[in-house]
């Protein structure tokens, strides 16, 4: 496997960004999945807690790319100094960055149209958001213990259309039959969490919406004391990348 370390200028941010890229050795073939951290979490998160190790066999056979990218949380979703408004904003300009600048120099780099998103936690929340938001980009997504209805604590009550179209149990209901519905008709997206998962209620209440509207969607509610962490998510991984 191929463990490559990048750090470039993000227009849509002002900042450099981080990530770590995994291939099999030769840094061709295999799906591209956008990993994203957990709640405030670095780009290396996804390795630090054998995840990468948990799905190496995946990658060294060329089944899978992981593009573990950096999260700007703490400047956004968490940033408790600034308003509601702000935060907003900046996570607006986090999804620019992934969908202007990194996918972009995925497809250059991979020479694949499709690219998937993947997150634990506070992470699956942005793999399914971004997925839903762009399905003419991401065509599959998967998260783990995914918390989706956030707009009352993450924006201290906040909300404008920005907000609306980022959460995916709010704008979904109200999608009429156009492209967008269209083409995550045509997507794969999976939703997994557990009985002792405090996201599960969210997981249930996303997985019927999709399910209303025709979105083929995945919900898989495990057991055996199944909760929100690591150990939980590295078997979650291993069942579905």
């Amino acid at each position: 496997m191929q463990r490559e370390y990048f750090v470039d200028h993000s227009s849509a941010l002002g900042r450099p960004m981080e990530r770590l890229v995994f291939t099999a050795d030769g840094g061709q073939g295999g799906l591209p999945v956008i990993v994203f951290p957990s709640s405030m979490g670095r780009f290396f998160e996804f390795e630090h807690f054998g995840m990468v190790e948990a799905v190496r066999d995946k990658v060294e056979r060329g089944q899978i790319q992981l593009w573990c990218v950096d999260s700007v949380d703490s400047e956004s979703w968490y940033a408790k100094e600034v308003p509601g408004r702000w935060r907003i904003a900046r996570h607006i300009q986090y999804e620019r960055y992934i969908v202007d600048e990194l996918i972009p120099h995925i497809r250059w780099r991979t020479w694949r149209e499709s690219v998937a998103t993947l997150g634990c936690s506070f992470g699956g929340f942005h793999a399914i958001s971004i997925a839903l938001k762009h399905p003419d980009v991401i065509t599959a997504a998967l998260s783990m213990s995914g918390a989706f209805d956030i707009v009352t604590g993450m924006l201290r009550g906040y909300y404008d259309e920005d907000a609306y179209f980022t959460l995916p149990t709010h704008f979904l209901p109200n999608l009429g039959d156009g492209w967008q519905l269209d083409r995550m008709r045509r997507n794969t997206y999976v939703l997994a969490t557990g009985h002792h998962d405090q996201c599960w209620d969210d997981n249930e209440r996303l997985g019927r919406i999709m399910r209303d509207k025709g979105i083929p969607v995945r919900l898989d509610v495990w057991g055996e004391g199944t909760g929100h962490d690591w150990p939980w998510w590295k078997r979650m991984a291993q069942e579905y990348l």
